[in-house]
């Protein structure tokens, strides 16, 4: 099953109105996984990571930055493990308690570590983002690929320059497996 959720560049940009200036130019009538093909290409991280974070569905982009970010940083420290143990819980039963879970562990996590911002991708996918106490504050639909960005951007802020490519490369075609359904799909 595919998880492209837009067929053309235009449409990602219609739904989501702060992934045009995430992303940077763009064609806007090509196909969305032939854009995202050329910006691999091209080694646009930073807009390849973008532009992938807002194309998937919420499920599957937390799940593309916890697998991108355990390939980009291979040794988590073991409160960067629970983060994305909360949020790996939430990709694989995707239910409420386990989306609060991983909200509350990002919310107290370290800003710095990538494992926060994932955990709180997760976190932001729906439901309320406040404690129950509080009531009822809806999620925005762009929270999740914001946080996914934040993380990723973070861990290939610390890949040494000679591993770049290779590394980001492989995450991203791992995100584009994602989004046409391929093989390694969690979903």
């Amino acid at each position: 099953m595919s998880h492209v959720r837009f067929a053309t560049v235009r449409d990602l940009f219609d739904s989501f109105p702060s992934a045009a200036s995430d992303v940077g130019a763009a064609k806007e009538d090509l196909n969305s996984l032939e854009f995202l093909k050329c910006l691999v290409g091209d080694q646009e991280w930073q807009a390849a990571i973008s532009f992938c974070a807002y194309l998937l569905s919420r499920r599957a982009a937390v799940a593309w930055a916890s697998r991108s970010v355990r390939r980009m940083m291979p040794a988590p420290r073991a409160d960067e493990e629970r983060l994305l143990g909360f949020a790996e819980a939430w990709i694989t039963d995707p239910e409420e308690p386990r989306r609060r879970k991983a909200l509350s562990a990002g919310t107290v996590g370290d800003v710095k570590s990538p494992a926060t911002w994932v955990a709180l991708a997760a976190g932001w996918s729906g439901g309320s983002v406040v404690p129950e106490e509080m009531g009822y504050a809806p999620a925005d639909p762009e929270q999740t690929p914001k946080a996914v960005r934040v993380a990723m951007f973070i861990a290939l802020s610390r890949i040494v320059p000679e591993e770049k490519q290779r590394v980001m490369t492989a995450c991203l075609h791992d995100g584009i497996q994602l989004a046409s359904g391929g093989q390694g799909s969690p979903l």
